[in-house]
């Protein structure tokens, strides 16, 4: 202690604290030495070491000669030192991994066609059988795996399944189309087909290539050149639209050239020839993996000079338009305007300047900025499969869109073997009843229609319009000749052949869409005019014109299913906002319910839309509050094309099947506080009436029209409702429970089986083809 303080350092040796000193002294060039002694160490180590150098270039073979194996690495890369360059050929694979990733892909190839008369159907069936056996051999000598190859006609599937994205299936599938296209002068599935893709290609929603992870693609046109000699006249025009619009879908993953052929002359052998084509290239992704480096003729569809244009000025047009285009240049060749010509064009501008010109967006493009004038066809020409296929089962088409036709229970109306539903619901005896449509196409692709894939298909009208005097006097026409032609029928009775020879009643159901006609108001008009009472039938997807229409004596809407999916999977509608128009179609349906009769008509599906459907139903009702709801088991006529749309007989519901869910049904109404009940049954119709309360007076049904009384309101300008028109009491033998047939018939078995006697059981009875219904 100093001066009276404490020391309180520590004591430390000497020669630590010198070292210490030293350490501070001396620490930045300690430092610096010793980080530049390690770098040259490192160095030295470095220079030292042999460097060895890494490819990722795969060797040409497998297995290398010995030689080649010992010799020194650096020898192997003197030939590298320039990259190789692939003018052609296949993709070489990069490395051993990619195999693994090859060996673990399924490829499902997946064959589409089209057929009306069913010889692309044919041809189809055929190629995917020996395209099966070929991909089988391709298995036996390379890793990948090839699916049972799909086939499937673009008549029954959804679009959207398939030509929007690839199918969903597991991770390790591939999917490669080929398309069997041929092409007709009428519209068919194939019009709205090319429609699908152009709005997919089109739809700001969807990437401009939705299906590039696709493998690839490739179209097979079937045409005729006796009705279009070259490509430029339309041959092979459809196969031709369908290969474009996929090019762009696809990223223009075109894997073999577009096919063609005469299906009079050389289809056989030009299908072979591009079956040869196809398969090789299905061999090369097989070994590679893809389809090539992307030059031309290894894969990529750049080979077409119109998929070069910018994609505003490359639109394909459809076959009208062709037409009207090559119509315009002949015209236009070799002519030079002057001045006079020039003051001819100007005077074609509108009556008032300040409307604007009418332009079509869907042809328009920069190289013509006019729009061509399209080419209105006929719907069903005389010289269309179409018209051919209608006429051989019993159709009489009239004028170029229309047709009529008797159906089965007028015949049996005739010989006294009763009359369908309709007479036992509303009074209307089937003998003076005839069946016509104004319009043979129809937007929807019901999987129980009698005539699908027979009948033309559309959204919009864009054929040549028949005025209704023509078609009114033709159906007219049509119907009594085919009802002379009973005359000499067995069984026939002489009054009831009189009775017809004057029509009193016109079911506008026969098949396609009668409200698609733009003069539909005009034709109803004329049934009215001379008495004949009118019942139209609609699928609830055209509401503009359901929202215009004029009372008619009934208005039907089918309803074939309660959910937006299971509408989608038994109508297949052609339009893609079809949900919506069906919603809108039964709110209008509400607003005119005390303007005229509304009826839903419900055809029942087994496995489609019976299970668990019937609160549904329920929910529909009570949105649109109808005046009657016809609950009808599907009729199955045993017709191939119904096969193909999934229908089979059984499908075919029995009766007492649709008598459980009328109850089922009717009880779901009850539990909502809605006011129907069942009136009506017509057994041998497989078919029964709910009807509103509106309806029933002291406790009894009055379901029938009195139909004097309907042409009274009508021709009275006066507004009137419903039950202005309400008919007599239903019969008791019609109400429900006592089976609807009329006691004055004689049922008769076309089997040879028991007759069965009004109001016995009829439980297990089912519609075939042999008890067919007459709509």
């Amino acid at each position: 202690m100093a001066h009276g303080k404490w020391n309180l350092r520590p004591l430390l040796p000497v020669e630590v604290i010198d070292i210490v000193t030293l350490w501070h002294t001396y620490r930045v060039p300690i430092i610096i030495t010793t980080f530049t002694i390690l770098i040259i160490f490192r160095t030295i180590l470095h220079l030292r070491v042999p460097r060895v150098k890494v490819s990722d270039t795969p060797p040409l073979s497998p297995k290398l000669p010995a030689e080649k194996e010992k010799a020194p690495l650096e020898e192997k890369f003197v030939a590298e030192k320039v990259p190789r360059r692939i003018v052609g050929g296949l993709k070489k694979r990069k490395s051993s991994e990619d195999e693994v990733v090859l060996a673990c892909q399924n490829i499902q190839v997946i064959v589409f066609f089209s057929s009306l008369t069913t010889t692309t159907e044919k041809r189809a069936k055929v190629f995917a059988d020996e395209l099966a056996q070929s991909t089988k051999e391709f298995a036996k000598s390379t890793s990948a795996i090839f699916l049972e190859p799909q086939l499937l006609d673009l008549s029954y599937i959804d679009y959207d399944d398939y030509f929007i994205t690839p199918p969903k299936a597991d991770a390790n599938t591939q999917y490669f189309y080929l398309l069997l296209i041929p092409t007709y002068n009428i519209d068919t599935v194939l019009d709205s087909f090319l429609e699908h893709l152009q709005e997919t290609h089109n739809d700001f929603r969807i990437d401009t290539a939705p299906l590039s992870p696709l493998l690839g693609y490739s179209v097979f046109g079937f045409g005729d050149r006796e009705g279009w000699p070259t490509e430029e006249e339309g041959f092979c025009s459809q196969a031709r639209d369908v290969d474009k619009w996929l090019a762009k879908l696809t990223a223009r993953k075109r894997a073999f050239p577009l096919g063609m052929g005469d299906s009079k002359v050389d289809a056989a052998e030009r299908l072979r020839e591009w079956m040869e084509g196809v398969e090789d290239v299905l061999g090369h992704i097989a070994t590679t993996g893809g389809l090539g480096e992307g030059v031309i003729g290894s894969g990529d569809a750049v080979e077409s000079d119109v998929e070069d244009l910018d994609d505003e000025e490359d639109e394909v047009l459809f076959e009208e338009q062709k037409v009207a285009q090559r119509k315009t240049k002949v015209q236009k060749k070799d002519v030079l305007n002057d001045v006079e010509d020039i003051g001819n064009t100007l005077n074609l501008t509108p009556a008032d300047p300040s409307e604007p010109l009418e332009l079509d967006f869907t042809t328009y493009n920069k190289k013509a900025r006019s729009t061509p004038t399209p080419v209105i066809k006929e719907m069903v020409p005389k010289n269309s499969p179409t018209y051919n296929s209608l006429t051989k089962q019993g159709y009489s088409i009239v004028g170029s869109h229309s047709g009529v036709k008797i159906c089965r229970w007028t015949k049996s109306a005739l010989r006294g073997r009763g009359s369908c539903y309709k007479y036992s619901f509303y009074g209307i005896a089937s003998h003076q009843c005839m069946e016509t449509t104004p319009s043979l196409s129809c937007s929807n692709k019901c999987v129980f229609c009698w005539r699908h894939g027979t009948n033309p298909v559309g959204t919009t009208w864009r054929w040549k319009v028949d005025p209704p005097e023509l078609i009114f006097d033709g159906v007219k026409a049509g119907h009594y000749q085919k009802i002379k032609m009973m005359r000499g029928v067995p069984g026939v009775r002489a009054e009831r052949f009189a009775e017809a020879m004057r029509i009193r009643h016109c079911a506008l159901s026969l098949v396609g869409e009668p409200i698609f006609y733009p003069h539909i108001n005009e034709f109803t008009a004329m049934l009215h005019k001379e008495h004949i009472s009118s019942f139209l039938v609609c699928n609830a997807q055209h509401p503009d014109q359901l929202r215009t229409l004029k009372p008619v004596t009934q208005l039907y809407v089918s309803i074939d299913a309660s959910t937006r999916e299971s509408l989608r999977k038994i109508d297949r509608p052609l339009h893609r906002d079809f949900w919506e128009r069906f919603q809108e179609c039964l709110q209008i349906l509400r607003e005119k319910r005390f303007q005229q009769r509304t009826v839903f008509r419900l055809t029942l599906v087994k496995g489609f839309n019976i299970e668990d459907e019937a609160e549904g139903y329920a929910d529909l009702i009570e949105k649109s509050l109808p005046c009657f709801v016809e609950i009808k088991g599907v009729t199955y006529c045993g017709t191939s094309s119904s096969a193909g749309a999934g229908l089979t007989m059984q499908n075919v519901p029995f009766y007492e099947e649709v008598c459980a869910f009328v109850e089922a049904l009717n009880a779901s109404l009850s539990k909502r506080g809605l006011e129907y009940g069942i009136a009506a049954e017509h057994a041998h119709s497989c078919c029964i009436l709910i009807a509103s309360n509106r309806f029933k007076m002291e406790g009894k049904w009055h379901t029938r029209i009195d139909y004097e009384k309907f042409f009274q309101c009508l021709e009275s300008g006066k507004s009137f409702t419903p039950e202005d028109y309400m008919g007599p009491e239903t019969p008791e033998w019609a109400t429900w429970g006592n089976g609807g047939f009329d006691p004055r018939d004689e049922r008769v078995d076309r089997k040879g089986r028991p007759k069965i006697l009004p109001g016995e059981a009829v439980g297990k009875v089912k519609v075939g083809k042999e008890d067919e219904a007459g709509e």
